[in-house]
């Protein structure tokens, strides 16, 4: 099952994620099939930058966003 999940990258008590595509089964840093945005939740107010047209595809071909990526597409929509 492939899902729209946070990489967290970034140093300790300065997290930084990247939001990719990736199976479920591989690791939170593990191999990525794409990347299709980022997320700094550091600076004030959060970044926040999403490739509308890739998720929109994966979400169509059935990748299934995790509820903290889920807000985050609502919240820039």
């Amino acid at each position: 099952m492939v899902k729209i999940r946070l990489q967290r990258a970034g140093k300790k008590k300065a997290p930084f994620y990247h939001i990719v595509v990736a199976d479920s089964k591989s690791p939170r840093d593990g191999k990525i099939i794409e990347q299709i945005g980022t997320y700094d939740p550091m600076t004030n107010p959060a970044t926040l930058v999403l490739d509308k047209e890739k998720t929109e595809k994966w979400i169509k071909n059935g990748a299934k966003p995790t509820d903290t990526v889920k807000q985050l597409i609502e919240k820039e929509a």
